[in-house]
């Protein structure tokens, strides 16, 4: 399992995958927006999202685990 944390502090815009849905490497997981910037966070790797641990309208602080991977 991998998690993906927010490496900048914001609100979460969107949530682009929900658990359960199989991801390629580089493919947007959500979009947070920090700073009047979007800013998309992608799969490391391919897998399945295991755990969505935000949802959209949340704040998060930099290193908060977003999303849960299973590889």
């Amino acid at each position: 399992m991998i998690e993906i944390e927010a490496e900048i502090a914001g609100n979460v815009w969107k949530v682009e995958k929900t658990v359960g849905d199989t991801v390629e490497e580089e493919e947007v997981l959500l979009i947070l927006e920090s700073m009047k910037m979007e800013i998309p966070v992608e799969a490391p790797c391919r897998g399945t999202v295991k755990e969505v641990r935000v949802q959209e309208g949340q704040t998060v602080d930099e290193g908060t685990v977003l999303v849960v991977l299973d590889v």
